[in-house]
């Protein structure tokens, strides 16, 4: 798993990179005309619906008829759905600007992941794209961050969508699953699947994605990557090497 949420920092770092991420896959396929709903909703995750009121109260109406009705027939395909979605909305009612979740939203997120699974389960024909665009929020680093699940949401998505910006999607999903089969696949698909005049672009918008994400992955393992950092690891990592330096001195006097 790439990011740990753990510390203000550590989120804040998460976010700016996530902010990067959805520039670099949104507004910059855009412009080159492959596609417009690259994100998925991803900016709405990161800023927060913030909602509130007399809305979510039907929703949590809603949410106790559908529970019981999921419960009563666990193969019931239509209140799992829903509860995907309205236990989604829930969540990211509570997130506050920064896009972060309080621990009341982290259950709903898991309630939200709970039905999205048991949706699947139940699910005897294709799957929900529409919906799967929904559970991919659920997953993102600032939300339940389980990048393994993602990368299956987003396969869902590409499958259903077969064009260049959901296999772009899924690759950067699979960057940040650490899993490199499917980045490369999904990549090279993203490439073909572009017109040949955009083929150089998506190139670059991967090599830029990917750059990104390793940025992240440095920094989250506590590596400096300002210029006079010069790639040095940070406080602990500091001190650790300075104590290096004094056991190879003291050996060199024995």
């Amino acid at each position: 798993m790439l990011f740990d949420l753990r510390g203000s920092g550590r989120r804040r770092t998460v976010k700016i990179v996530y902010i990067a991420l959805a520039f670099l896959m949104g507004g910059g396929l855009v412009l080159f005309g492959i596609g417009g709903d690259v994100s998925g909703g991803l900016f709405d995750a990161i800023s927060g619906g913030n909602n509130g009121g007399s809305g979510n109260e039907i929703v949590e109406e809603r949410v106790d008829k559908n529970e019981e009705r999921a419960e009563a027939n666990p193969q019931a395909e239509a209140p799992h759905k829903q509860l995907v979605r309205d236990y989604y909305q829930l969540a990211i009612a509570q997130a506050n600007d920064q896009g972060v979740y309080p621990a009341d939203a982290q259950d709903e997120l898991r309630k939200a992941s709970e039905h999205w699974n048991a949706y699947l389960t139940a699910e005897q024909g294709k799957p929900d794209a529409s919906l799967a665009r929904v559970a991919l929020q659920v997953y993102i680093p600032q939300a339940l961050n389980q990048p393994q699940q993602a990368v299956k949401v987003a396969r869902l998505i590409a499958a259903d969508s077969n064009d260049a910006s959901s296999y772009l999607q899924l690759a950067q999903y699979a960057l940040l699953a650490g899993d490199k089969r499917i980045e490369k696949l999904a990549s090279a698909k993203a490439i073909d699947l572009a017109p040949k005049s955009q083929r150089k672009a998506v190139r670059d918008q991967l090599k830029q994605i990917k750059a990104a994400v390793i940025a992240a992955q440095l920094q989250e393992s506590g590596v400096d990557l300002s210029p006079n950092g010069q790639g040095k690891q940070q406080q602990g990592g500091g001190q650790q090497q300075g104590g290096g330096q004094q056991q190879t001195q003291g050996g060199g006097g024995q």
